[in-house]
């Protein structure tokens, strides 16, 4: 069965009580997380989550019913949040692959709070230093 062009799950919105962000994360797509420093810009960066994280699936999840994630999770934002995947794909330039990193917990805490997305900003640091070794 072909992949759909379009894919809809249920997120969580929950603010953390340390720095006031939202953190969103999808009870069908574990491991897929995105934040916002307002709950506006958590809504907007939570479909890029997904289209990031979905294409690694060989097979997509089933969404679990939306009331019933409200049920599990009662003290927090639970809405669906829809993915436009041709499009995701379009706006990958490469095969993306996942690379764990250790980092100091103070830079994580001031990357988070600063709102940086941290893909970018390695991809982002990764073609410099290539670059720069280049020339």
């Amino acid at each position: 069965m072909p992949k759909p062009d379009y894919a809809i799950y249920p997120a969580v919105f929950s603010r953390d009580a340390d720095d006031g962000y939202y953190v969103v994360t999808f009870p069908d797509v574990p491991d897929t997380i995105s934040q916002g420093k307002t709950l506006t810009d958590a809504v907007k960066n939570a479909p890029d989550a997904l289209g990031v994280a979905l294409p690694d699936y060989s097979s997509y999840p089933t969404p679990t019913p939306l009331r019933d994630v409200q049920r599990a999770f009662p003290g927090d934002i639970v809405s669906l949040v829809g993915v436009d995947l041709r499009a995701a794909r379009r706006k990958r330039r490469d095969s993306a692959v996942r690379k764990s990193v250790t980092i100091p917990q103070s830079l994580d805490q001031a990357a988070r709070r600063a709102g940086i997305n941290f893909s970018a900003t390695l991809t982002e640091a990764l073609e410099r230093a290539l670059e720069h070794r280049q020339n």
